[in-house]
Order: C-alpha cells, then sequence, then structure tokens
C-alpha cells in the first residue's frame, strides 16, 4: 500500500459513507469506541456501584496518562473535564486579581468561549487587554509580546487558531511571559492530534484541549496540564469534591487539596465519555503524530494548490512550519457554497470572516482531496451561471 496510514481507515465508519473533511471540528468516530462505551455499559449493569472502586473513581488519571506522551508531558500531570471553559475557569480560579498583577491578556482570535470565560472575570477585578490583530489569519506577535508586562498574570494562547490553523510563536510569548513573572495557558485544541507537540519541553504553565477533533476522542473529555513544579503551590478555588485529599470522609469544612492532578478536579468524572476518548488516544499514539503530521502537509499543501490554481483566496498559511491541519478557502457565497458541499456529502464547515474549513486526517486520501475540489468548483461555477 503507498500509504501505510490507510490500513487505519477501516477503523472509520463514517469515512465509506462520505467525504469525512471536517476532523477540525469533530473527528471521526472509531469502532474501538463502540468495544469502550458497551465496556461501561456492561459495568454500569452488572458491577453497579461497585465499579467506583473497581476503576471509575481513577478514570481521569488514566485517561489523563494515556493522552500525556501524545501532548509530550509526564504522566500523573493531566486531569480530565467536561471542556475547555471548564478547564480554563479552574485555572483562572487559582488566581486573584483584586493586586497589582490582574491583567489578562489574549488576542482577539482566540476562540470565542475563551474570550467569553475571561471577560467574566471582570467582576473579580481583571483588567483583560484584547491584543488587535492586522487581519484574521495571524496575531501581530510584536503587539501581544508588548502587551505582556509585570502586571500580567495570564496569558491564555491558542497553539493553532481556530479560524485560519496559523501555528501561533507560542516560544516566544512563554519567554516573555516568564520574564515579567505572568503564566502561560496553551489551548492545545486545534494541534493535539495533528501537530506534533512537546508541552513540557516548551515550559508551558498550563495546557487545556479538548478530545473532540483530531483527538477522535469525542465530546466531553476536556484535559488540563498543570507544570508538575507549579501544581504544588497552586490552589484552584474552582473545586469540587473529586479536588479533596479524602474524597470519601465528606468533611463539610475547607478543602483539603489533594495532590495533582486530582487536586484540579471538580465534580463526579464522566465516566462514557472518558471511555469513549480512550480509543482515539490509543490509536494516535499507535498511528503517530509525527506520521500523521507528514501526511497532513501533504494533502492540505494538495488542498491549496487545487484552490489556488482555481484562483480562491487562500486564508491559510502557505508555509508548512505555520499551517496546522486544516486549510480555510473563500469563496463566493462560502456559506451557500459550504451548505452545498455537504449536501454532495462533502462533510466541511464554515465560520464567518474566514470561509469554507476543510481538514483532511490520516484516515483520508489524496482522491478525496481533490474530488472535494472538484465538486466545490462545480458548485462555484454553477453558482455564478444561475446569477448571470
Amino acid at each position: 500500500m503507498s500509504d501505510p496510514l490507510l490500513r487505519w481507515r477501516s477503523e472509520f465508519p463514517i469515512v465509506d459513507t462520505c467525504t469525512y473533511l471536517v476532523s477540525h471540528s469533530l473527528g471521526a468516530m472509531p469502532r474501538r469506541a463502540v468495544t469502550y462505551l458497551q465496556q461501561f455499559a456492561d459495568e454500569w449493569s452488572s458491577r453497579g456501584v461497585r465499579a467506583w472502586h473497581e476503576g471509575w473513581w481513577d478514570i481521569g488519571r488514566t485517561t489523563g496518562d494515556l493522552l500525556a506522551p501524545i501532548l509530550g508531558v509526564p504522566a500523573g500531570t493531566i486531569s480530565m473535564h467536561q471542556n475547555v471553559t471548564v478547564a480554563m475557569a479552574i485555572i483562572a480560579s487559582c488566581y486573584r486579581f483584586d493586586g497589582p498583577r490582574r491583567k489578562i491578556v489574549l488576542t482577539d482570535l482566540e476562540f470565542p468561549s475563551n474570550i467569553y470565560l475571561f471577560e467574566g472575570f471582570r467582576r473579580y477585578g481583571a483588567e483583560i487587554v484584547r491584543v488587535k490583530s492586522d487581519d484574521a489569519m495571524r496575531t501581530n506577535l510584536e503587539r501581544l509580546l508588548d502587551a505582556i508586562d509585570e502586571r500580567t498574570a495570564l496569558v491564555p494562547l491558542s497553539y493553532v487558531l481556530f479560524r485560519s490553523a496559523y501555528i501561533q510563536k507560542v516560544d516566544a510569548v512563554i519567554e516573555k511571559a516568564h520574564r515579567v513573572g505572568a503564566r502561560v495557558i496553551l489551548d492545545l485544541y486545534q494541534a493535539a492530534g495533528t501537530v506534533p507537540l512537546n508541552v513540557e519541553a516548551s515550559g508551558a504553565d498550563f495546557a487545556v484541549g479538548g478530545s473532540v477533533k483530531w483527538l477522535c476522542g469525542g465530546p466531553g473529555a476536556g484535559y488540563l496540564y498543570v507544570r508538575p513544579d507549579l501544581a504544588k503551590g497552586v490552589e484552584p478555588g474552582f473545586v469540587g469534591w473529586a479536588a479533596h485529599a479524602q474524597p470519601f470522609q465528606f468533611v463539610a469544612e475547607a478543602i483539603e487539596y489533594a495532590d495533582a492532578p486530582e487536586r484540579f478536579q471538580s465534580g463526579t468524572p464522566n465516566v462514557p465519555s472518558l471511555y469513549s476518548a480512550r480509543a482515539g488516544y490509543e490509536i494516535v499514539a499507535e498511528v503517530g503524530v509525527q506520521a500523521i503530521r507528514e501526511k497532513s502537509l501533504r494533502l492540505t499543501r494538495r488542498m491549496i494548490d487545487l484552490a489556488r490554481e482555481a484562483g480562491w483566496r487562500v486564508n491559510t498559511p502557505d508555509r508548512d512550519d505555520e499551517r496546522g491541519g486544516a486549510v480555510i478557502v473563500d469563496v463566493p457565497d462560502a456559506e451557500a457554497a459550504a451548505a452545498e458541499l455537504i449536501r454532495h456529502e462533502v462533510i466541511v464547515d464554515y465560520r464567518p470572516g474566514a470561509g469554507i474549513r476543510m481538514a483532511p486526517h490520516f484516515y483520508n486520501t489524496v482522491e478525496e482531496i481533490e474530488q472535494a475540489m472538484e465538486t466545490l468548483s462545480a458548485i462555484v461555477e454553477g453558482r455564478a451561471r444561475g446569477k448571470e
């Protein structure tokens, strides 16, 4: 087989029914996820409450340890949560915003959920600085670095921007933040599973993300990494009983924090979502993120070349070292064209201010890319003729 990664294609049922190019939004479900969800159902059915002490209670740690090598962090440093917003809120709750160091610096190209959350911390005294970008593709790095100063507490930063798939210069941001005593939160959502990561080596203080996209882990399995030396000294205010050192003593007093990563837990773990997430983590690790990245660059390059041949605007970086796993193409009436693509069983999505987002993963083929772009060309030409 000329493409060895295509042996994994049979693991993903949906690719037999359509051209699935939306892994930047919802990765295809592995067959193995059905096996794990059935295991959860069988345990609940046969073991009942005993299942908590037969693996369910520790599932956050064990699932996080499966993910750790993909992120490039040590085992025992990841806690699992419902989504990134919860994880970000836990981080923010570790800090006070009533003193001189009260700034939270982020760019205007962050995913809106992150902006909504931190804007809400104004009520606790936080000063929110949103750094303006020159366009919708890249942040202005110099402007961002200038905004980070001795009054900055936190810098939430997407590793890959969701609208353009631009890979940000995280090392420069981390260096500046640490130089002035600020902490950096890397949002890995659009990177993990398609871009090789070594979060530990980067020196990032925190990292968050979810399993919905390139990790093929489904919804409800967000994650939070805390740098081990930092984890020992921070105490989140947004906690629940799962963060207590002795949760089953049910002590109704101020919390006695567990060690990391449990100290960053909230309430009862989302067991079925964590069971389903395992399948994607295992497969991505077995395939290897480096191999996934190499194929991704080939497929996205082909997509960019075809888009440019057609005369369409590409709102994604051309350089391989600046491009994540998606390609964003802007065509006339892009929202309607995206809907028409979906009707033709080419599954993509559309984002205002960007265009049609298309994202091949390791289970896609070159032929699918070419067929999708040919279909888009026919749609655009047909709509143009209809307006004549």
